[in-house]
């Protein structure tokens, strides 16, 4: 018996057709579990799961913080949240937008790359920008398997090109064949020695920060070089990251695409705040490092006592940023094929 694989599935705009003619392929002792991510509105209530159960053979859910998944299941992001992997257990996080989606495709790629190495199955399929590429990359590095939507067969062709273009694709297939290739794989044995993921800790701290988790947003570390770029969200630096080919840029609370899409305004002031609080916690801890060192004793417990509130009031936003709710309407099948 093989052990078990998991396949993590990102789409956008045209998703919906997509993943249904996948889900409608999938046999109903399909061995691994299924993760979908599609970019839907924050303020709907996605229906997606109730098409995929109408349309195939496995039962389709909203994934749960907390909830252990097995095989012969899709679980579909929730609005609003990213879904995440931990070992054989789903976290749901509000962390920040990523390439300005939230739920965001990299996010679920990444944990999965980082949790399970080469027992993960990744598939881009129709979507605009690039939001997939990097967890798509992510998987790769850990040995797994890259599948991505020929271009010419999506409604939308950029994600897919995107990924065909930074990305050692293992299949470009029609989506009507993607199924099919799933279910060969999950039949194989998996490498007996699987590889560590390539870049492990630079994924693991993006992980952290998607959470929202505290230290590593206080944390003077970052992946990449600082740019002449800032964030259009937070206003902040953005740091460039070179993924071999793959340029992308991250800001201290999340990556951008570079490319705009309008966010909500209360957010974007929140993670406004959150940085400069931040950012000037770490300038009172240097002045405060520094004036120790001239024996300024006074002066090193004044800047101390500054760095200490700031990074208290870092930490209420912090809170208020990860237990943000809404209460929508529900979304229509439409809305969903032109999110």
């Amino acid at each position: 018996m093989p052990a078990q694989r998991i396949v993590v599935i990102g789409a956008s705009a045209g998703g919906v057709k997509a993943l249904s003619e996948i889900a409608r392929g999938l046999p109903a002792n399909f061995a691994a579990p299924v993760f979908v991510v599609i970019h839907v509105p924050p303020e709907s209530r996605s229906i997606l799961p109730e098409i995929l159960s109408r349309r195939g053979h496995l039962r389709a859910k909203h994934a749960e913080d907390g909830e252990r998944y097995k095989a012969g299941v899709i679980y579909v992001a929730p609005p609003d949240r990213h879904m995440m992997i931990h070992g054989d257990t789903i976290s749901i996080e509000r962390g920040p937008r990523e390439k300005r989606h939230r739920p965001a495709i990299d996010p679920l790629f990444r944990s999965a790359a980082t949790a399970h190495s080469a027992a993960v199955i990744g598939v881009i399929l129709t979507g605009s920008l690039d939001d997939g590429t990097a967890g798509l990359l992510a998987i790769k590095q850990g040995g797994g398997i890259a599948i991505v939507q020929d271009p010419a067969d999506a409604i939308h062709a950029s994600m897919p090109q995107s990924a065909i273009e930074n990305v050692d694709v293992d299949f470009t297939l029609p989506v009507r064949q993607i199924s099919r290739k799933l279910v060969d794989l999950t039949a194989h044995e998996m490498p007996a020695s699987p590889r560590r993921a390539a870049r492990l800790e630079v994924m693991e701290m993006e992980n952290r920060i998607s959470e929202m988790e505290g230290k590593t947003l206080q944390d003077d570390d970052r992946p990449g070089q600082p740019s002449a770029f800032s964030c259009p969200d937070c206003g902040g630096v953005l740091w460039e990251i070179d993924d071999g080919n793959y340029v992308r840029f991250r800001c201290r609370v999340g990556p951008e695409s570079m490319l705009g899409a309008q966010s909500d305004v209360l957010e974007e002031a929140l993670f406004s705040a959150l940085k400069t609080l931040e950012e000037s916690a770490r300038l009172s801890k240097r002045l405060a490092d520094n004036e120790r060192a001239r024996k300024h004793e006074w002066l090193a417990m004044r800047f101390e006592a500054r760095e200490r509130d700031a990074r208290e009031r870092a930490e209420v936003i912090r809170r208020v940023l990860i237990s943000g709710t809404s209460e929508v309407p529900e979304a229509n099948e439409e809305e969903l094929e032109h999110a």
